[in-house]
């Protein structure tokens, strides 16, 4: 499997401390690969480095054998790179469908037109509540609701890889079973690169191929998804039992 995203020996500060210690991370072509940690691990770090809106100290980050370093936040959406950020971060006083067009604005070679109309059709396809609530200001959308509007915005650009961070954090599980039939489908169907920070191991490692788990700035175990699942350690941490560290 080609690579498509490599970051290397990734070093990030807040200050005095270090956040991120040296990290590697590889995401294939039409690969789905879960970063998972407890709070505070620098799970959105690695997502912030990535899509360049944090400040790295060291370290490369490369997609498709193109160095990122320096090159700006609001040039990646054209290179092929969405990010879901924690949060959701809608448009409260904008509407659904407004929301969705500002995915694609001021972004080379994305979509417009009768083009852009069938992207969004596509991602009413993927959340048919969207389509009932696309006149509907996005700040009076439930939370899932939300979420799934976020997840549209990143993928309007139809993006090649799309990194999503915390896309169940605080959702019913009924929703969360919605968002990552979701993550399933655009990665099998449009064959999109995932790179999924998830605090809910069991969902994430259930549609990764495989897996990096964070601990206080490291990669304390990585591996096949399906091995992580069985691995002791693993399942005493964040698939049931008492919390070990690594």
């Amino acid at each position: 499997m080609a690579t498509v995203l490599a970051v290397k020996n990734l070093v990030v500060n807040y200050g005095a401390v270090q956040a991120l210690k040296g990290i590697d991370v590889e995401l294939g072509e039409h690969d789905i690969v879960a970063v998972l940690g407890a709070n505070g691990a620098g799970k959105t770090t690695l997502l912030k480095s990535i899509s360049r809106i944090q400040t790295i100290k060291g370290g490369t980050i490369e997609f498709k054998g193109k160095d990122l370093v320096a090159t700006p936040a609001f040039r990646l959406a054209g290179l092929g790179i969405s990010h879901v950020p924690e949060g959701r971060h809608v448009f409260a006083t904008l509407t659904t469908e407004e929301n969705l067009n500002l995915g694609a604005y001021g972004v080379r070679n994305m979509p417009a037109g009768k083009e852009l109309q069938k992207t969004k059709e596509w991602i009413f396809g993927l959340f048919p509540i969207l389509k009932e609530r696309r006149k509907q200001f996005a700040g009076t959308l439930s939370g899932g609701e939300q979420q799934m509007l976020a997840i549209g915005r990143g993928l309007i650009s139809k993006p090649h890889v799309l990194l999503l961070d915390e896309p169940s954090l605080g959702l019913a599980p009924i929703i969360v079973q919605e968002i990552f039939r979701v993550i399933r489908q655009i990665h099998e169907e449009e064959g999109v690169s995932i790179l999924l920070v998830e605090q809910n191991a069991r969902k994430a490692l259930g549609v990764a191929r495989y897996g990096y788990i964070l601990e206080l700035g490291k990669i304390a175990i990585e591996g096949d998804a399906c091995d992580l699942k069985n691995d002791e350690r693993v399942r005493a941490a964040y698939l049931g039992g008492s919390k070990v560290i690594f």
